[in-house]
């Protein structure tokens, strides 16, 4: 476990302070961006699904109403 005497030093790490931030800082801008791109993702997928659901609805709707219609 390392001790360090004061904060300088704790952002330092001995040397190796401007690899190890920019280490933790790629790695958190890379969760970042996909955790939003899932979540922009998923909004499309279900807009998408809700559409085709909505088109195979219609066309239910009118293969019945076609149906009924001939039938009569």
């Amino acid at each position: 476990m390392m001790h360090f005497e004061d904060f300088s030093s704790f952002l330092d790490m001995g040397g190796y302070g401007l690899y190890v931030w920019l280490s933790f800082g790629v790695t958190a801008l890379s969760l970042l961006i996909l955790w939003l791109d899932s979540i922009f993702s998923k909004r499309s997928l279900m807009s998408q699904v809700l559409s085709e659901q909505a088109r195979q609805a219609r066309i239910k709707a009118a293969t019945e109403k076609s149906v009924k219609g001939d039938s009569v």
